[in-house]
């Protein structure tokens, strides 16, 4: 095994992450990538852009590195939950590009500035709002991968696509007869386990 970067790691990751989650929207309508699929309003769309604000927030202001890219959904007075869904104002090309720009911001973040750099997070309540880029960049790929996981389950949703990534969908089977065995013995063991409770 060859020693790595931690840095070049961190990035493999929030990459992978930042890749599968735009994935998930290729191909589908301007209605499918913003059509909320859960009772809480989940939609594609809205998960880049959130991501997209995490990252410019956790590696970018909480550094003192503030991008200029306004971002009034996350600003104060901004309705509740604002930065989890798109407008028909918003354009997914603009959403896409944010993220892009957010991604670029924040590499740019750590490629400058050592792991062990403490920044201040502004929304955090003050005398706890200090992490270093090292948490911040963990915190921000746990958050990606997270809604990446959003993202599989209701692109599954919207058509029934599903992978992890463009190059690798890490599937059993691409055969649908397959897949509605499975499920059916999914189904019959949840029944039995609920009968025999």
């Amino acid at each position: 095994m060859t020693a790595s970067d931690p840095k070049t790691d961190l990035h493999f990751y929030l990459q992978s992450a930042r890749d599968a989650l735009l994935w998930k929207l290729d191909g589908l309508s301007e209605y499918d990538v913003r059509r909320p699929l859960t009772p809480t309003g989940t939609n594609l769309l809205g998960l880049v852009k959130h991501v997209a604000s995490v990252e410019l927030g956790y590696l970018g202001d909480t550094f003192g590195r503030p991008s200029g890219e306004p971002l009034p959904w996350v600003e104060e007075g901004a309705e509740p939950n604002a930065d989890m869904w798109v407008t028909a104002d918003e354009s997914r090309e603009f959403i896409v590009e944010l993220y892009r720009r957010a991604w670029a911001h924040a590499d740019a973040t750590i490629d400058a500035l050592p792991l062990d750099t403490v920044g201040k997070v502004p929304w955090w309540p003050g005398g706890r709002d200090e992490l270093t880029l090292n948490h911040a960049v963990v915190r921000v790929i746990a958050d990606t991968h997270r809604h990446a996981g959003h993202a599989d389950i209701v692109r599954e949703l919207v058509d029934g696509a599903v992978g992890m990534n463009k190059d690798n969908d890490n599937m059993p089977s691409d055969d649908p007869a397959w897949w509605e065995d499975h499920r059916g013995r999914l189904e019959r063991a949840a029944w039995e386990a609920d009968r025999d409770a």
